[in-house]
């Protein structure tokens, strides 16, 4: 599975931003989207994830203003956030948790990250 995402940039502290992943997934059934975020010296969080059941799952400190969507169609998955604060900032990863056809076993695969930071 390949992943690209896209949509950081610098933002003010109660503002919006609309993070994007497209995906490819030839050959692979996908479960879980989800972002996760990680800044320095820090290990890397979820941020909110989204089934293949379309059941989401956030982070507390996201809860009510960041808001998770998969398009299987487009095969893309969208993290809307609003009401950004200065801890926000941090580098952004989509995730995919995926199975090849005909195994069982889900690995995960990253995109690339891409930066979000909310200036106070």
């Amino acid at each position: 599975v390949q992943l690209q995402a896209c949509g950081g940039g610098l933002v003010q502290a109660g503002g919006s931003l609309r993070l994007s992943c497209a995906y490819s997934r030839i050959g692979f059934t996908i479960k879980n989207l989800g972002w996760y975020r990680q800044v320095p010296g820090k290990q890397r969080e979820l941020v909110a994830d989204i089934s293949d059941g379309g059941i989401t799952n956030y982070a507390d400190s996201v809860l009510g203003r960041f808001f998770i969507a998969r398009d299987n169609a487009k095969n893309t998955v969208n993290l809307q956030m609003n009401f950004l604060k200065s801890e926000d900032t941090a580098v952004y990863y989509c995730n995919a948790r995926a199975t090849r056809y005909g195994r069982s076993k889900q690995i995960n695969y990253w995109g690339q990250g891409t930066l979000v930071t909310v200036s106070s």
